[in-house]
């Protein structure tokens, strides 16, 4: 910290201004800003949970309002607009605050209303990123990866310019949050952030040209029911480098997907089985963070969540009371997912390869074969032109 010019006391040049609060642009504005809205919000009759520390709802009678914060971004919805505006008045009282209106715009999502529910799409900022790395002009292409590919570590000429790549897998990260579809193919680039090859920026090329050919392609979210199902799947040692497995899940409220995953496990797995197994486990954890979520929304399913997965011999583990020989290694996992199949808080079902919605987390597909996955995944074109966003 220094004096700014002609502040400065000669006799005492050590010493500095006293912030009584935080700037805007420090680094510490953002979580003082956050810290300072969260003690408000339960003067309000807010609530937090431990599912989400962004997440806050309000309940006034048979009146729910939900709040999402996002350091300075808001979306307040509810069943009621005279609770709704109660609240905005409050904040509005407190902080300098603006009402933008209905959700239109956040944080790079744009959202439009549709006769059935809602539409979410990336397109504006699939654009920006193809004008940053020159591409708007590119020849697009039917995938995002080649079918059954992978990427090799040290595979080619080095790339000449770490840093540009990072920034692009960066960008690339946070379109699967409305892009389901490139999923695997950004685990794959963002394996190689250290020391990238010519070769794993070509792939990064060619998920922007998919990109380019899809821009208002988002994601469709309808009203339904309010049941949990979960697809598991696993690419038994598909990874060349470690032979190492890659776990894909989704989970559907309803007929709407609602969170989706592509990673690579963290040990070797010695069968298919195994993999498979420790894929059900992941999305098992996944499936008891959404209840959780739900039940602080006070959301309650009928019935437990399903779990649909591909592997018969998989499904027998999470039955099966007997410990074999061949799968003590991975008691921990055996017994997290048996225990809720015992409970009932967990249903497991089997499924055809043909119909597990979760390959397209695992592997790169055929042309066809991708996009069914992606219908089934709810992703598709827009009804409507998007005109520009306002930043909230």
């Amino acid at each position: 910290m220094s004096q700014p010019p002609g502040f400065g006391d000669p006799a005492h040049p050590e010493l500095v201004c006293h912030l009584h609060k935080s700037l805007y642009g420090l680094k510490q504005a953002p979580r003082a800003w956050n810290e300072r809205f969260t003690s408000f919000l339960p003067t309000l009759g807010f609530q937090s949970t431990y599912a989400d520390s962004s997440l806050f709802v309000k309940i006034v009678g048979s009146d729910i309002v939900v709040l999402l914060l996002y350091v300075d971004d808001i979306i307040l919805t509810g069943n009621s607009h005279s609770v709704i505006q109660q609240v905005i008045n409050f904040l509005t009282s407190e902080f300098d605050i603006k009402d933008l209106g209905e959700l239109h715009y956040f944080l790079g999502i744009q959202v439009i209303k549709t006769a059935t529910g809602l539409f979410l799409s990336q397109s504006k900022y699939i654009l920006d990123l193809l004008q940053k790395v020159e591409m708007v002009d590119c020849k697009p292409c039917d995938t995002p990866c080649l079918p059954y590919n992978r990427l090799v570590k040290d595979d080619g000429t080095p790339y000449n310019n770490p840093t540009a790549y990072r920034s692009i897998v960066g960008a690339l990260q946070y379109l699967t949050f409305t892009r389901s579809g490139i999923a695997f193919s950004v685990h794959q680039v963002c394996q190689f952030m250290q020391s990238p090859m010519m070769s794993h920026f070509t792939t990064i090329k060619r998920i922007l040209r998919y990109l380019k050919g899809t821009l208002s392609v988002g994601m469709s979210y309808t009203r339904g029911d309010l049941l949990l199902k979960a697809f598991s799947d696993a690419d038994w040692a598909g990874d060349p480098n470690d032979r190492r497995s890659t776990t894909g899940l989704v989970v559907f409220l309803g007929n709407n997907p609602i969170s989706w995953s592509s990673k690579k496990q963290q040990t070797v797995s010695r069968s298919s089985t195994e993999a498979e197994y420790r894929a059900m486990s992941t999305t098992s954890v996944e499936l008891d963070w959404i209840q959780q979520l739900l039940e602080f929304l006070h959301v309650q399913p009928a019935r437990p969540p399903v779990l649909f997965c591909d592997n018969l011999s998989a499904i027998a583990l999470s039955f099966n009371p007997v410990q074999h020989q061949r799968t003590k290694h991975i008691e921990i996992d055996v017994h997290f997912v048996r225990e809720r199949v015992a409970q009932t808080k967990l249903c497991v079902q089997f499924v055809s390869s043909r119909e597990q919605f979760a390959d397209i987390l695992t592997k790169g597909l055929s042309t066809p074969l991708f996009q069914s996955h992606c219908f089934n995944l709810m992703l598709g074109s827009s009804p409507h032109e998007f005109a520009g966003a306002c930043k909230a």
